[in-house]
């Protein structure tokens, strides 16, 4: 099954001053429970076509279907409902709540969702456990170092079983260690739920695993590897 497919998309910014065409034309199928890596150099595109994807920006052109929902014709609250329901996100700033626990942050999409506590207990738990982060749950994102972070992310990501993950440099500020148990994580997800991931990354750990490799150049796929 077609989980992503991206039809002639196109992302122009400024388009009336200097135009800067972030993407161009890109027509791409990512299929249910895919592990794929989207690389290239800084500036080609990566990030711009994640967001697309996610429907935290609008194309210039073309269209993005997820799971068969044409993402151009969502916007306000049904626009939420869906990332909320069917996508986890992670961020290169990781984006977690300031006030909340690496917990509370972990357990936020599925509380959203209306998940049952126990439900959310169990889940949140195991997640932190398997990033290391068992003994740190209950400090808040200023207490964490960078790394830390990052990991308090992709278990929030995780949490609720979304479809796909969409993760932008996922291990940009992880250590070694850290990096291949976060690694092992996801591939053990993949297998085991089925979750697509759908990766941006200059990280060759990352793309030694990835079982699909998308080169991005100048907005454009240049190279289209599956192995």
């Amino acid at each position: 099954m077609s989980m992503i497919v991206t039809t002639d998309l196109s992302r122009t910014y400024n388009p009336d001053t200097i135009p800067v065409h972030a993407l161009r034309g890109v027509t791409l199928t990512i299929g249910s429970g895919e592990f794929t890596a989207i690389v290239g150099p800084s500036g080609s595109g990566k990030t711009t076509l994640l967001n697309l994807i996610g429907g935290l920006d609008t194309p210039s052109g073309g269209r993005v279907l997820v799971g068969g929902t044409d993402m151009s014709r969502l916007s306000g609250n049904a626009l939420i409902d869906f990332r909320k329901n069917h996508i986890g996100f992670v961020f290169q700033s990781y984006n977690l709540i300031p006030v909340l626990t690496a917990y509370e942050n972990a357990e936020f999409v599925m509380l959203l969702q209306g998940r049952p506590e126990k439900e959310r207990r169990e889940r949140v738990r195991a997640l932190l456990a398997a990033v290391g982060l068992e003994a740190h749950m209950d400090r808040r994102p200023s207490q964490l170092s960078g790394g830390q972070q990052q990991r308090v992310a992709v278990a929030r990501a995780l949490a609720p079983r979304p479809d796909f993950i969409l993760a932008d440099e996922p291990t940009a500020n992880l250590d070694s260690h850290s990096a291949e148990n976060l690694l092992d994580m996801m591939a053990r997800l993949n297998g085991e739920e089925g979750t697509t991931f759908l990766f941006s990354t200059h990280d060759q750990r990352v793309i030694d695993r990835a079982r699909r490799v998308i080169t991005l150049v100048d907005g454009e796929v240049a190279e289209d590897v599956r192995r």
